[in-house]
């Protein structure tokens, strides 16, 4: 619950709506609860009286060998009437004694059945005793107020179980006293059936409203994340749409100047390298006839060596501006046929190459650049490691291109400083075995250009570099049907490895 609170702007939007509905639902109930109540008492009250009222005029209209059954008739599930020939005084004793009452069921007379008692409730849900006592303690009799009570005898009235109770006495013309009894079983509610009915067409309708208000929100928000992902992972894309709210159209343009700045900035650079590298080959050429002319033969073979690594860094600069430089359009590929058709070509090379194949997998890539990137560390794993073994994992968030070897590995603390230009471990400074120092600042530049980064790893049996593209760059993802057998070529001689590719 809580990750899809976090994750959703819709979600975040739509629960603090209905949590405000909610809360303004509850403060109108408490500050309409108490004069609901009151006005509800008052109401009852009222009619309480107003029956007894009518009951006493009965009762003087009638005989007195008829009032006992005219009583009977006139009681309801909540209400009772009875007669006595003492006054009553005590409002406690008073209050026990109507308890009593209102527990026993209507007279058989008006109830044959004995169903109807307490509307049809076999077990009446009427306070304690103690309840009774306690909740009016301190409340005696009243006289009720003359708008209510008009009739000439002087009448009584209390409460008695909080407010829910109320107690009714009056002498009639023979002397007795006339005692009713009326209690609220329920005061009723402010929730009722049509009030959660419009509480809940309320909440769907801003729910319905938030959703749409969110979307309008989380659009825009989605395809700047989109354009991000994509800009990182090398995407040529065009402008963000600068339309919406301000504060929408502002970030927009921001993104846009943004992407314009980095594509400059990445032109500058690469051309300014390619300048630099190009005009580097006229003095290394004239360097180079120079040395001819010079008579002592180690003097002269050391100025070659020196101006042949000059040119093969020269070389190499070039062709990592160039690859660059290049604009190559995405597309969506089958990765793991293309780590398999690199494996295949090295291995008809007579390169001793594995492929350990896995699922096959869309991915969208510049697939010239990866192929670069990954041919790299397959050399350099042949030509440090003896062999190569290339596989695909899978992570929850990225895609894994592993290339292992059997070499000696990396020392701990050169393994970020090799991805630096021109970089080698290697001392002898020969390009048949060191190569020009580019091989793995290639591979991080391209990707990087792909959202993802490259991390070396010693291990006991040697060392894996792995390419770490984001998952968002595939498509789908299903198990290879049929496995073929790892290619393993026999080693290449001493011969052959002077023929690796730099």
């Amino acid at each position: 619950m809580t990750r899809l609170w976090r994750r959703g702007l819709a979600t975040q939007i739509i629960g603090l709506t209905l949590v405000a509905l909610i809360v303004s639902q509850a403060l109108t109930f408490l500050i309409s609860l108490d004069e609901y109540t009151k006005k509800f008492d008052a109401g009852a009250k009222a009619e309480f009286i107003s029956r007894a009222s009518s009951v006493t005029r009965l009762m003087e209209s009638l005989s007195p060998e008829l009032r006992e059954q005219a009583l009977h008739a006139s009681e309801g599930s909540y209400l009772r009437y009875w007669l006595t020939d003492i006054k009553p005084m005590d409002p406690n004793d008073w209050r026990l004694q109507a308890l009593a009452r209102l527990s026993l069921p209507l007279d058989s007379s008006v109830d044959p059945s004995g169903t109807l008692g307490w509307a049809g409730s076999a077990s009446p849900q009427l306070p304690s005793a103690n309840k009774v006592l306690t909740a009016n303690a301190s409340d005696s009799w009243m006289t009720p107020k003359p708008y209510l009570w008009l009739m000439p005898q002087p009448a009584k009235v209390l409460q008695f179980s909080g407010s829910q109770g109320y107690g009714f006495t009056v002498q009639l013309d023979d002397g007795r006293w006339l005692n009713a009894a009326y209690y609220q079983h329920d005061k009723g509610s402010l929730w009722t059936s049509r009030s959660l009915m419009s509480l809940g067409l309320t909440a769907l309708m801003l729910a319905l409203i938030s959703i749409f208000i969110a979307s309008r929100i989380a659009r825009p928000l989605r395809n700047l994340a989109t354009a991000a992902e994509a800009l990182g992972r090398g995407q040529n894309l065009p402008p963000l749409l600068e339309d919406g709210p301000e504060e929408i159209k502002r970030t927009a343009q921001s993104f846009n100047k943004m992407q314009s700045r980095l594509h400059r900035f990445v032109e500058d650079r690469t051309k300014m390298l390619a300048a630099i590298s190009h005009d580097l080959r006229t003095p290394l050429t004239s360097l180079r006839l120079r040395a001819e002319f010079v008579t002592d033969a180690e003097i002269q073979r050391k100025m070659i060596a020196t101006i042949d690594e000059l040119q093969s860094m020269t070389e190499g600069a070039i062709s990592f501006a160039h690859g660059e430089a290049v604009r190559e359009e995405t597309r969506n590929i089958d990765l793991e046929a293309l780590v398999g058709s690199i494996c295949d070509d090295q291995s008809d090379l007579g390169y001793p190459v594995t492929h350990v194949e896995g699922m096959k997998m869309k991915y969208l890539c510049r697939p010239d650049s990866l192929r670069r990137a990954i041919r790299n560390l397959i050399e350099n794993a042949v030509r440090y490691g003896g062999e190569a073994k290339v596989s695909l994992q899978y992570t929850a968030a990225t895609v894994d291109i592993v290339v292992e070897d059997r070499g000696p590995g990396i020392p701990d603390d050169m393994v970020e400083k090799v991805f630096a230009p021109f970089v080698r471990l290697e001392t002898s400074r020969s390009r048949e075995t060191g190569g020009s120092g580019l091989g793995l600042s290639i591979v991080r530049a391209v990707a990087r250009q792909h959202g993802g980064d490259i991390s070396l790893c010693n291990t006991e049996t040697g060392m894996q570099a792995i390419i770490s593209l984001p998952r968002e760059g595939s498509t789908n993802a299903t198990p290879v049907k049929k496995e073929r057998p790892w290619r393993l070529k026999k080693t290449l001689s001493s011969a052959q490895s002077t023929h690796l590719p730099k």
